[in-house]
């Protein structure tokens, strides 16, 4: 029981994260230049166009977002899984930066400020995440 309310929380803070990476990426407009919603398709497309009109401004609000989604999908999952709740965050903040990682690997139009940063962002704020949620529940059982 104790493994599926671990995937179950671990799938919750990827999606949680992943809702507010596309909302963040959808804050302008003028960034996403088609019709239908299908950012798989599309992606290749926005970060060529961001990178040819040097819009740091995109990148900038996508490590943004990264950041945000890492610390509260870290803050789901932690609230989810009932031990090693700091570990499963960090577990979030890993899975994160390897999806980013291979994004930077198949789409060469990232900045080299973006490549360097993520590294810094996701184990970090996830990292945040999880220890809000040990704090606030270890403050629960002294109270107890």
């Amino acid at each position: 029981m104790e493994f599926i309310r671990n995937t179950l929380g671990v799938i919750v803070g990827l999606a949680m994260s992943f809702v507010i990476i596309t909302v963040g990426v959808r804050l302008n407009p003028s960034w996403v230049n088609y019709d239908s919603f299908s950012p798989f398709e599309h992606w290749g497309s926005v970060l060529f166009a961001a990178k040819d009109h040097h819009e740091n401004y995109f990148f900038v609000a996508l490590l943004i977002s990264s950041g945000v989604a890492a610390t509260i999908g870290g803050v789901v999952t932690a609230v989810i899984v009932p031990r090693a709740k700091v570990a499963y965050a960090i577990l979030i903040g890993f899975i994160l930066l390897f999806l980013a990682m291979i994004d930077v690997v198949v789409f060469p139009y990232h900045p080299t400020f973006y490549k360097i940063t993520i590294f810094l962002v996701f184990f970090p704020f996830s990292w945040v995440g999880g220890k809000i949620v040990e704090v606030i529940f270890e403050k629960k059982k002294i109270k107890k």
